[in-house]
């Protein structure tokens, strides 16, 4: 199964201490070996990186972790190919436009007999269970409203799509447009709120600490949505099977329904 990794921020923040320990995940051992890829929005755009190599031994991934780009929503993925060969357009994160705004989408799972009918202009370009997932969702959510709405109604319209598609299988995954990040779980997914007053915090797939306090402001304020536990001191929440959440601002929004 794939790895995901997902910041929501409060004010742009440097996501290089997550993606540190997100990418070790990425092939150090052999696993998840398929490719990885992070978007970083900023603003209206968003900066895409993919790469199928493993991202344990990636130049690029390389060039990120030390390359402080600071965004309030990021969307990571590290790979372990089931449905789709291993190759640049079957690697995530997807990203697709609707109402004026880039998507960005990763998914965590495999999807069995998922053929679904795109019948507008969101089609696959590889030939992942994933991509089509993402295709269909964007379709259903054009046809459901004519412009971008408010949070809280694409949430509603997300909660009423995404059993359409877990059906087939397992369907952990992050989605977001730039506004917020919905985060959707079928079997394993954990988050964790970082706020004022900031504490230290141990990756628990490299020897690295830091200590927030020293590199924040009491305004700052992360949501960090990730398959496992990115750090060993810290606590994090477990996702409930079926449970659909949407972080906005560095926060759960309290009514997340399941």
């Amino acid at each position: 199964m794939c790895q995901l990794l997902g910041l929501n921020c409060a004010t742009p923040t440097d996501a290089v201490f997550s993606f540190k320990g997100f990418r070790r995940r990425g092939g150090a051992t052999d696993a998840h070996a398929d490719g990885w890829g992070v978007a970083f929005f900023e603003g209206r755009g968003v900066r895409l990186f993919i790469d199928p190599d493993a991202a344990a031994r990636s130049p690029m991934a390389d060039f990120l972790e030390h390359y402080p780009i600071r965004s309030r929503n990021v969307i990571a993925h590290v790979r372990k190919a089931t449905f789709g060969r291993v190759a640049l357009e079957n690697t995530h994160p997807f990203m697709r436009e609707l109402w004026g705004r880039y998507w960005v989408f990763a998914h965590n799972g495999d999807l069995h007999g998922y053929q679904p009918k795109l019948h507008r202009h969101f089609h696959p370009v590889g030939d992942t269970d994933s991509e089509r997932a993402f295709c269909w969702l964007l379709q259903e959510l054009d046809k459901s409203h004519a412009s971008l709405p408010p949070v809280d109604e694409l949430t509603a319209t997300l909660r009423e799509l995404v059993p359409h598609i877990s059906r087939y299988g397992t369907f952990n995954f992050l989605l977001s447009c730039g506004d917020a990040m919905w985060a959707h779980c079928s079997t394993q997914l954990h988050y964790r709120v970082r706020d004022y007053p900031f504490s230290r915090a141990t990756l628990a797939d490299e020897d690295w600490t830091i200590d927030f306090s020293t590199v924040t402001q009491p305004g700052d304020r992360v949501a960090v949505i990730v398959t496992t536990p990115l750090t060993r001191d810290e606590v994090w929440i477990p996702f409930a099977p079926g449970e659909l959440r949407v972080f906005v601002d560095g926060a759960p929004m309290t009514d997340t329904g399941t």
